[in-house]
């Protein structure tokens, strides 16, 4: 579903902004994240090195955020009638994904974001993060932590393995 948003954004956008801001804008977007990110550079021959620095920078910059907003954000928002379910309906999401976050707190939140599937990233992380009341100073080392496993294994997929089915 990514790969199919990333394409999407890139024929709209790509003529307008230059590749490595728009990788770094898609790296910074829920859903999309760094695991976007990356399929976008690797679509847009991107080197290697210069993506991963844009990914993963674009994807922490707005976890601090998310971890010490999220929750007056969401509480505000819950005040309003046209807000309050969607704001329910993503704290519902996130605190159904929230078992193994809470049982093994940094484990739990590391592989959660590191593991690239449909459902995990270093947003929902945060937003689990912050809906379980762990403090910023323990919720981001898991976080970065994940982030950067997340990043060694998409380039694997967006770099590495195109060129060994290409070598073949």
């Amino acid at each position: 579903m990514s790969e199919s948003i990333v394409n999407w954004l890139m024929t709209v956008f790509s003529e307008y902004v230059p590749a490595e801001l728009f990788v770094f804008i898609i790296s910074m977007m829920p859903i999309l994240e760094l695991r976007g990110g990356l399929v976008a550079a690797a679509l847009l021959d991107i080197p290697v090195v210069e993506a991963l620095m844009i990914c993963i920078v674009g994807n922490v910059i707005p976890i601090p955020f998310i971890l010490l907003l999220i929750r007056p954000i969401f509480a505000w928002l819950k005040q309003t009638k046209l807000f309050r379910p969607i704001v329910e309906k993503l704290e519902s999401k996130a605190m159904g994904k929230s078992d193994q976050i809470r049982k093994y707190e940094f484990w739990g939140l590391l592989i959660f974001v590191g593991i690239p599937l449909p459902g995990t990233g270093a947003w929902t992380g945060a937003l689990i993060a912050a809906m379980l009341n762990i403090s910023i100073k323990r919720a981001m080392p898991p976080i970065l932590l994940g982030v950067c496993m997340a990043s060694m294994i998409m380039t694997f997929i967006s770099y590495v393995l195109p060129a060994i089915i290409v070598g073949l």
